[in-house]
């Protein structure tokens, strides 16, 4: 038995109260859904700056009304420091995901994305201290990496970062840090690496390239991509995600605590070979995309490559992928075609 098939058996014979910042958002909703499917206690709060009341009322109806009873929403922003100790009052562990993400985004407005991703990030730091929590956990990226030019990435070797998206979330890295030295406040963070699943925004701008591409293909519309499409990325379905924040939160090993690590399946895969991927995943479903996708310029801030060593989050956490990418698309293509047809 897996640490984490022996964490799910553990975990509804003693409830804990958890706090999900971000949890009207795409990692949060499905950390939300497998807290109260696990009869956990859950706190949530979010701004919906970019999380959507439909993923809140989506997991309603996936839960059973006894679970969903047992969540309370706070609605409101973490560069509002009483907010923040608000949401923390009476909480065992904060699974911290309230960001603002994408590369593209932060270029175009770097000032809101220091707000929310650095001021917001030491307001929860400095609340969940105060409060007494049991465990900090917090979304890290893999934007810290930016020009390191090795590969796989492994934790302790980064590079100089590539845009203030980066710059943001390195610096959340450095306050866990510096708490964790001069307040013996432990904390881990998760470097998520091209993280993808049910209830991730196929729409806008900064939308990522899965729910984005798959959202073209179900609608017969061109796919973009960037570059010359021989750029690769190590694509993480959510459901690992999940499991290492839930892994991170509770570890009893001291020696995993004050650390980062990698989550993701530790593999490569082209922008090309996502896209065919993506269209036999489809096939199933009724959408024939034959298609070619079109090309433009490589976009300003991304790296050419990535790929994670997940060594040691294995080692320190037990963590052990449970979706590669083809898994892992085959998994959210029913979501993506249901989500589609409702919308539309």
């Amino acid at each position: 038995m897996s640490a984490y098939q022996a964490l799910l058996r553990q975990l509804p014979l003693t409830p804990r109260t958890w706090l999900v910042t971000g949890a009207a958002g795409f990692i949060g909703s499905n950390l939300l859904e497998t807290l109260l499917r696990l009869d956990q206690r859950v706190v949530g709060l979010d701004n919906f700056a970019t999380g959507h009341r439909r993923n809140l009322d989506e997991v309603r109806g996936l839960v059973a009304p006894a679970q969903w009873a047992r969540f309370a929403f706070v609605e409101g922003d973490i560069r509002d420091p009483a907010c923040c100790r608000e949401a923390c009052r009476g909480v065992d562990h904060v699974l911290h995901q309230a960001a603002l993400g994408s590369v593209p985004r932060s270029l175009d407005d770097p000032l809101a994305t220091h707000a929310v991703n650095v001021t917001g990030f030491l307001n929860m730091l400095i609340a969940a201290r105060d409060a007494g929590v049991r465990s900090f956990t917090y979304a890290a990226s893999s934007s810290t990496y930016g020009d390191h030019p090795a590969l796989p990435k492994v934790e302790h070797a980064i590079g100089r970062p590539l845009s203030p998206y980066a710059v943001s979330k390195y610096a959340n890295e450095l306050y866990a840090e510096v708490f964790a030295r001069n307040y013996g406040f432990a904390s881990i963070g998760l470097r998520y690496f091209n993280v993808f699943g049910p209830r991730q925004d196929p729409n806008g701008p900064y939308a990522a390239v899965i729910p984005r591409w798959t959202a073209a293909l179900l609608k017969g519309e061109p796919v973009w991509i960037n570059g010359d499409g021989e750029s690769s990325r190590d694509f993480c379905f959510v459901a690992n995600a999940v499991q290492a924040n839930l892994l991170a939160a509770t570890t009893s090993n001291p020696d995993a605590l004050d650390q980062v690590y990698n989550v993701a399946v530790g593999e490569r895969t082209t922008l090309n070979a996502l896209y065919l991927q993506l269209r036999e995943a489809l096939a199933p479903h009724g959408v024939a995309a034959d298609v070619p996708p079109r090309y433009r310029d490589f976009r300003p801030g991304d790296v050419r490559h990535s790929q994670a060593d997940i060594g040691k989050a294995e080692r320190l956490l037990g963590y052990r992928p449970s979706h590669r990418l083809a898994e892992g698309i085959a998994a959210a293509a029913g979501w993506y075609t249901t989500s589609a047809a409702v919308d539309g």
